[in-house]
């Protein structure tokens, strides 16, 4: 009698494992549903199917499933955050932006990735704001190796090169577009909004250039004194929100993508430069020095 108990409970429990994993499963690929910018086609509606008629036996066979799926709802973009895959060192420090000077007086703003808080982010606005002359002859923004994070605190230390009062950059997703305008990104950053300087803008890009690296740069698209020099960016120009799910994961969901002021829709496709160059920073001096 007792060895059948035992059968029993193992059953049980492996039932209740596999309705766990099943419903872990289920969960996220209705978020999928719901929010994925491109969970909207044919190739979506089959990945849908397979996914909520699977039965995972394990919870890393679910894990897999939501992986291929996110993949499909939301582009490369998505993906898993395992639970603990995350650890938040209080002590740590991100790197500063830095502002060089060349020939001439034409500043270099070296912006790199940042996910700081609130207060380091006032700082690396401040770093780029309080290093910037009124007066000159035009700047270099170099964005190469900005694999992304929070753009406020980026397009709020540039963001005297901007027109004032800007829409500079909008996100649409399945329901609807939200412009961001100048004001707010600045506001958002925790800084001061300063006097536009008006002068040739030259920004540097690369194949690191991505995310809200791409989105500082998407904010400058249209404007007839501004030129990229280098190489195509990394191609994540879109928008995502996490989902918890069971077990403490989340689930990292493209469901926005960037649109800049000219209507250009940037996703999942690589940023083209003006002048594509393996000498962006001196072909970008030369440019401004002859004008």
């Amino acid at each position: 009698m007792k060895k059948i108990f035992v059968i029993l409970a193992a059953l049980l429990l492996t039932v209740a494992c596999g309705d766990a994993n099943r419903q872990y499963v289920r969960k996220a690929v209705r978020i999928m549903d719901k929010q994925g910018i491109l969970a909207t086609d044919s190739r979506w509606w089959e990945e849908y199917q397979s996914a909520m008629d699977a039965h995972p036996a394990s919870r890393e066979e679910a894990q897999d499933i939501v992986r291929a799926a996110a993949t499909v709802a939301g582009g490369k973009h998505s993906f898993l955050q395992l639970a603990g895959s995350v650890t938040v060192d209080a002590t740590s420090e991100w790197p500063a932006p830095e502002v060089t000077f060349q020939e001439g007086g034409i500043p270099v703003v070296s912006l790199p990735p940042f996910s700081g808080n609130h207060d380091e982010g006032v700082k690396y606005a401040s770093a780029v704001l309080s290093a910037i002359p009124e007066s000159i002859p035009g700047v270099v923004i170099d964005l190469r190796g900005n694999t992304g994070g929070n753009m406020y605190p980026m397009i709020a230390a540039v963001h005297r090169f901007l027109p004032n009062d800007d829409e500079m950059i909008r996100f649409r997703t399945r329901k609807r577009t939200q412009w961001i305008p100048l004001s707010y990104a600045v506001q958002v950053a925790g800084v001061q909004q300063q006097s536009r300087i008006e002068c040739p803008v030259a920004i540097l890009t690369d194949s690191l250039t991505a995310s809200s690296g791409e989105a500082t740069l998407i904010c400058f698209r249209g404007l007839d004194y501004v030129r990229v020099f280098g190489n195509p960016t990394a191609g994540y120009a879109s928008a995502n929100q996490p989902f918890k799910l069971p077990g403490g994961d989340r689930l990292i969901l493209t469901i926005g993508c960037d649109v800049a002021r000219t209507g250009e829709v940037f996703c999942d496709d690589p940023i083209e430069p003006d002048v594509l160059t393996e000498t962006p920073l001196e072909d970008a001096l030369k440019w401004i020095a002859n004008l």
